[in-house]
């Protein structure tokens, strides 16, 4: 099974364009849209879980995009060991609104419905997408190792 290709697109946001640039790259990249006022994506930050995670993976790239929010989040990453890796990307939605109606809900064409929401990208190409909320770094580990290896096309 392939993965879901990002075709260029230039009615994108700049900050969509930034994302999927990045994720052309042969390196496995995670892609994670979070919120600092989110208690499920603080709960992801709880203990330096995700700069542990980071870490742990540096061939891996790491895009961290803050939405529904009209700050990037930046302090609270700190708090919480992020920020400093080379691995690690924070981007700014421009939406700034923590308003239902008022929401992003489509990323480089594709549905954000829920946060925390985290993507796996390689070659371009989509091969895992987690839309449920907050993740088990274990499971995450599997998807990117599975995502290392060669697919079949």
């Amino acid at each position: 099974m392939a993965g879901l290709s990002v075709a260029a697109d230039a009615s994108l946001l700049p900050v969509e364009q930034k994302v999927e640039e990045s994720v052309k790259s042969p390196q496995v990249t995670v892609v994670h849209f979070w919120a600092p006022w989110c208690p499920n994506c603080r709960a992801e930050l709880a203990g330096n879980a995700w700069s542990g995670f980071i870490g742990a993976n540096p061939g891996v790239n790491f895009i961290f995009v803050t939405v529904w929010n009209d700050k990037d989040g930046a302090e609270l990453l700190a708090e919480n060991g992020l920020g400093t890796q080379k691995n690690f990307v924070l981007l700014l939605h421009p939406n700034g609104s923590r308003h239902k109606a008022d929401q992003m809900k489509v990323f480089m064409g594709l549905p954000v419905s829920w946060i925390p929401t985290t993507w796996v990208f390689k070659d371009g190409k989509l091969r895992y997408a987690l839309n449920y909320g907050e993740l088990r770094f274990d499971m995450l580990q599997q998807l990117v190792r599975d995502s290392s290896n060669e697919w079949k096309r």
